[in-house]
Formats: structure tokens, C-alpha cells, sequence
């Protein structure tokens, strides 16, 4: 355990913190639930952590076996935080619901919310910086975090209240879009210098 150290894991934590953006995805998660979308907190951050964890021990070479590179990954994560931003926007449903139970747990919840292009990558460059055993308990601890706030989104909405609710969906609807516009221009910019 002397690879333990609570400096790496608060700054691990720290790094994915801004990353993920938990709180800044308020307003999504709520736009979703506004839609009738359910969220299983639990199963949305079990498979996020599975993702962050194989993508840190396996990612260069799992997106090698498909032939694709981190950029081509991040550009397609860009189409769907794309497209929810557009939703958000303009009030409208571009990703029709399918049968008669609509979840959001895995696609646009687990990922690209949390786990997105930009988190995964960061979280696998996070393994040069500091032992992986203090990254694995940043990663736990934001995990944590987003589990809270997934699974209390309600209390949440009766708290921030419906007219907040909606300027707030708007405003981060046209910061996800700015987000996306931006990780698409940078991995596209990167696909064409290689």
C-alpha cells in the first residue's frame, strides 16, 4: 500500500472532476428526464467506471483492433454531445425513442456524459502521471459523486425550480453545442495532419 498517496488521488480526482463536468450536465440530465427518459444512476456509473477502466488499460489497443485512432473516437463522441445539444436547443427529439420504455442510461448518460472522448483520454494519460492504483480511487470518488447526483436528479429540480430549469437547459444546450463544435474542429484538425 506505500503507492497509496492521497496528493495523486486528490489531484486524479480533481482532473476528472472538470472533465466529466458532473454538475455542468445538470441541465442534461434533467432536459432527458423532461422527455421521460430514465436514468438508472447505479447501472449509468457501473458502466461508465467499466469504461473508464478498460479504456485505461486497454484503449490504444482496443481502438487499434477497430482500426481507429483516439481523434476518429472523440470526432464520433462529438456527433452525439452534437446532437443533444440541438435537442436541448430547440426543444426537439432528433433521437426517437424506441419501444415503449425510453432510457438514456447508457447513450447519452454513460457515455458521452460521463465517460465521454475527452474523459476517457484524459483518464488514460492520467496513467504517466501518477500510480494507477491512486487514478483507480479518483476515479471511484467521482463515480461516487455522479451517482449522487444521477440518483437525486428530482430533489435537484425541485430545489433549482421550472423557470431556472429551463434558461439553464438553453444556456448549457448552446454550451454542449460549443463543445462539441470545438471537439470536433481539434480531432479534425489532428485526423488531417496524420
Amino acid at each position: 500500500m506505500n503507492n497509496f498517496n492521497i496528493t495523486e488521488i486528490a489531484s486524479a480526482f480533481v482532473v476528472l472532476f472538470a472533465i466529466i463536468d458532473i454538475l455542468g450536465s445538470i441541465p442534461v440530465f434533467l432536459s432527458l428526464k423532461s422527455k421521460q427518459k430514465q436514468i438508472d444512476a447505479a447501472k449509468a456509473c457501473i458502466i461508465s467506471f467499466v469504461m473508464f477502466i478498460l479504456f485505461f488499460f486497454a484503449g490504444r489497443s482496443l481502438l487499434n483492433l477497430f482500426n481507429i485512432d483516439v481523434a476518429s473516437f472523440a470526432l464520433a463522441g462529438s456527433f452525439v454531445i452534437f446532437i443533444l445539444a440541438l435537442e436541448m436547443i430547440l426543444g426537439i427529439d432528433i433521437i426517437k425513442n424506441e419501444g415503449t420504455h425510453s432510457t438514456a442510461t447508457v447513450v447519452p448518460v454513460a457515455f458521452p456524459l460521463i465517460a465521454g472522448p475527452g474523459a476517457l483520454t484524459t483518464f488514460l494519460s492520467l496513467r504517466a502521471e501518477y500510480h494507477i492504483v491512486n487514478n483507480i480511487t479518483g476515479l471511484v470518488f467521482n463515480m461516487i459523486f455522479a451517482y449522487f447526483i444521477l440518483r437525486h436528479i428530482d430533489k435537484v429540480e425541485r430545489i433549482i425550480g421550472a423557470s431556472v430549469i429551463f434558461i439553464l437547459r438553453k444556456f448549457f444546450g448552446v454550451m454542449l453545442l460549443a463543445i462539441a463544435v470545438k471537439m470536433f474542429a481539434t480531432n479534425l484538425e489532428i485526423m488531417i495532419a496524420n
